[in-house]
């Protein structure tokens, strides 16, 4: 699931002052499950925007509405029927949504309502960690299904470092070690040996690092 947090409302109110009528546009995705721009946040960020404007005496038009996704053409079309028009758009999706819907919409303006932070799950209620950094080479076979790259603070391949103490990690002393957890999985599968086996040197170009990554299924196009 990716994780988002919304932006400040001080930097929503500056990013969108110049418009007059805008659209505070939601999705049903991820940013729904993690609280972030769903429905119910949707209708309170119009809310303050409105309540903001007022105060300054300016008179704006803020309009609400939810997408089922931003990230899929067919759902993105359907801003084409929005009622009363708009000159803005406020996207409460991850910065997949704003792209999308930017790249759609080339005579809108699109800003994000939210900050995408990472991808993760439901650790306890109202609390998400990461734990995958989709850098496009799985190595989770080699590691207990635990990642080190999204989840050791120095992406090690082959730890843990020589700073983890008392399996804490040295740069965040209230993370859990990833390599230590590691270890403990393996060894309580029977699978220790694997930590003897010395990683090698990892190539970085399919995490995104030679530019925006394309995935085509053959089988799937039109």
């Amino acid at each position: 699931m990716i994780i988002a947090e919304r932006k400040p409302l001080a930097e929503i109110v500056e990013m969108t002052r110049n418009h007059e009528n805008i659209l505070v546009l939601g999705c049903r995705g991820c940013v729904t499950v993690c609280s972030a721009g769903g429905e119910r946040e949707v209708e309170l960020l119009a809310s303050l925007i409105r309540l903001g404007a007022k105060k300054e005496g300016r008179k704006i038009t803020v309009q609400e509405g939810v997408l089922v996704r931003q990230c899929d053409k067919e759902y993105v079309d359907s801003l084409d029927s929005w009622k009363n028009g708009y000159d803005a758009i406020v996207s409460m999706a991850c910065g997949v949504g704003v792209n999308f819907i930017a790249n759609l919409r080339p005579s809108t303006m699109v800003y994000p309502g939210v900050n995408t932070t990472f991808f993760g799950g439901s650790q306890d209620q109202g609390v998400w960690t990461e734990q995958c950094a989709g850098c496009g080479n799985c190595v989770l076979h080699l590691t207990g299904g635990l990642c080190p790259v999204a989840r050791c603070a120095k992406s090690l391949m082959n730890g843990p470092c020589g700073g983890s103490q008392n399996g804490k990690c040295e740069i965040h002393s209230e993370v859990d070690c990833i390599w230590q957890m590691i270890h403990d999985r393996l060894e309580r599968l029977d699978r220790k040996e694997q930590m003897l086996e010395v990683a090698p040197i990892r190539d970085w170009r399919t995490a995104g690092h030679g530019g925006p990554r394309k995935t085509t299924r053959d089988d799937l196009t039109v």
